[in-house]
């Protein structure tokens, strides 16, 4: 696997969350079909928004410790399996994906999930699958072993 694939994946995954949370707004705004998750139980939203940040920033704390790029697709210095990677192999990505479900709750209506599983395709078609390979070409059997006990998602 090639080390400088990073160059290739200019648009990183906040980009896309980003992107899926504008969506959200803009269907939620222009179409938003039918409240099904109506005031005061839109507020559970919150809980998921506050689980899924303290996720992403525990994982990315966890590289930062480890002293290894959190950008995916760059040199990896060290496999990271501890904290939140003893449970999920993706916890930065699970803490978008819980944000945008607890947005989707806030908002309330139908439209407004619809950006969330085509949130989940692409981070896994784009990032997911595509860094297992690479982490499996980088670390070899330490990380195939490490896939084998840990989830990719939950």
């Amino acid at each position: 696997m090639n080390p400088r694939m990073g160059d290739r994946h200019r648009i990183v995954p906040p980009i896309y969350f980003f992107g899926a949370l504008l969506g959200m707004a803009v269907l939620h705004r222009y179409v938003p079909i039918n409240t099904i998750v109506p005031a005061p139980l839109n507020l559970a939203g919150w809980l998921f928004v506050a689980l899924g940040l303290s996720l992403t920033l525990w994982a990315a704390g966890l590289f930062r410790i480890a002293g290894t790029p959190i950008r995916p697709f760059q040199p990896s210095t060290m496999l990271v399996i501890t904290g939140a990677y003893r449970f999920t192999r993706n916890p930065m990505y699970l803490g978008m994906v819980l944000v945008l479900l607890g947005a989707a709750l806030l908002l309330g209506t139908v439209a407004a999930f619809f950006p969330l599983p085509l949130f989940v395709w692409q981070v896994r078609r784009k990032f997911v699958l595509p860094e297992e390979a690479f982490l499996e070409a980088l670390f070899g059997q330490p990380y195939r072993k490490y896939k084998s006990r840990v989830r990719r998602w939950l």
